[in-house]
């Protein structure tokens, strides 16, 4: 590809951390960056706890395990988002419930939520699409104080991002941030939990290394340690918090550099007929994880393959999850379940997004956007 979906930014300081590390010779599992890492993240963020994992997928896995969800129990979760989400339930015995989602922001619809809640309904379980917060948090997390329900943020995509003051993930009981290879900051695959319940954190730490009660260092001391819960490896590695460590400290310069390339994509893509760029709501402080445009859902596809043999690699976020065929063959969905969702589906088209995309290969694929376009027409 010319252009890329994506690069990865990094710096010396980023392969300094993770060699550093290395080159200690010990410590390479539970050493002191984890505890650092997770402590600068919570700092962030504005809350009082956080815990590492392997990666976010283990991290909402956990946060469910957390609070008890089990067989029996129902989690609302959008269709519109990476699988994920909607397996995470399914770890635990639960069961994914989908609800619709607004077309600003492709967070969960509020209206709707409210008509999937159940006496069996314990999660609201919103994400944050693509680095923009959820249009309806706030509504969402009035819903879930009203129906004595947990409100879990899947804000994967969203690090950095907020409404005003308030950060994306501070807003329910519990937050979890990916931190795979194409998101804002990346330490190629990990995940955390952010949390203001020191019962829950305590349990999260349980739950990431065993059910081990870590009294004393597991690798290092020679004394008895005993296991009380059933829990899972879903430890982080010390290069790779070391490596989000680095990236932490230059998050501020990285959504900067990604909020410049999408402001002037949208200078661009206004004169374009026929492309809808990403306007966030008043007060929306958008990071731009990706870059999302609506199309002609009749032209969508054609435009794809009209910028792959251009060298521009795009892809589809989201296809709706539960028209995958596990979900088709395990729950019986079927075409017009979530009609505004696949709609939605149908219409978006994610184009190259990264800190060091330039000014000119933006041109060049906006330039070729309009001519694709104009040719249509």
């Amino acid at each position: 590809m010319k252009i890329p979906l994506f690069k990865i930014y990094w710096e010396d300081e980023d392969v300094k951390a993770v060699t550093n590390v290395i080159k200690r010779g010990s410590y390479w599992a539970t050493g002191p960056e984890i505890k650092k890492f997770e402590e600068m993240v919570a700092e962030y963020v504005g809350r009082k706890y956080a815990v590492a994992f392997n990666s976010g997928t283990s991290a909402l896995h956990a946060i469910l395990l957390a609070h008890e969800i089990q067989e029996g129990d129902e989690v609302i979760v959008p269709s519109f988002t990476f699988i994920s989400t909607a397996n995470a339930p399914l770890f635990v015995g639960a069961k994914p419930v989908f609800a619709e989602i607004e077309d600003e922001t492709y967070g969960l619809d509020s209206e709707d939520v409210k008509e999937k809640i159940t006496k069996k309904t314990k999660v609201i379980m919103p994400i944050h699409y693509g680095g923009c917060p959820c249009k309806n948090i706030k509504e969402l997390k009035e819903i879930a104080e009203d129906n004595k329900i947990l409100l879990i943020e899947d804000a994967a995509e969203s690090f950095g991002a907020k409404i005003g003051n308030e950060m994306v993930g501070s807003f329910g009981d519990a937050a979890m941030f990916s931190f795979c290879q194409n998101k804002v900051i990346t330490t190629g695959e990990g995940g955390i939990i952010v949390t203001d319940s020191k019962q829950i954190y305590e349990k999260l730490r349980l739950i990431c290394s065993h059910g081990r009660l870590e009294t004393a260092n597991y690798f290092t001391s020679s004394g008895q340690v005993d296991y009380i819960m059933l829990g899972y490896n879903f430890r982080m590695p010390t290069m790779v918090a070391a490596l989000g460590i680095s990236q932490i400290k230059k998050i501020d310069k990285m959504v900067e550099m990604r909020r410049k390339n999408a402001a002037y994509y949208t200078l661009l893509l206004k004169n374009v007929d026929g492309i809808e760029p990403p306007i966030p709501p008043d007060n929306f402080y958008h990071v731009y994880q990706m870059y999302t445009v609506q199309v002609e859902k009749s032209l969508r596809d054609k435009l794809r393959e009209y910028l792959l043999k251009r060298g521009i690699s795009t892809k589809i976020y989201f296809d709706p999850v539960h028209l995958t065929k596990f979900y088709r063959e395990k729950f019986g969905f079927k075409e017009g379940d979530l009609p505004i969702t696949e709609e939605i589906s149908k219409k978006v088209l994610t184009l190259p997004m990264y800190p060091t995309l330039k000014k000119e290969e933006i041109k060049y694929i906006v330039n070729n956007i309009s001519q694709f376009m104009e040719e249509r027409k």
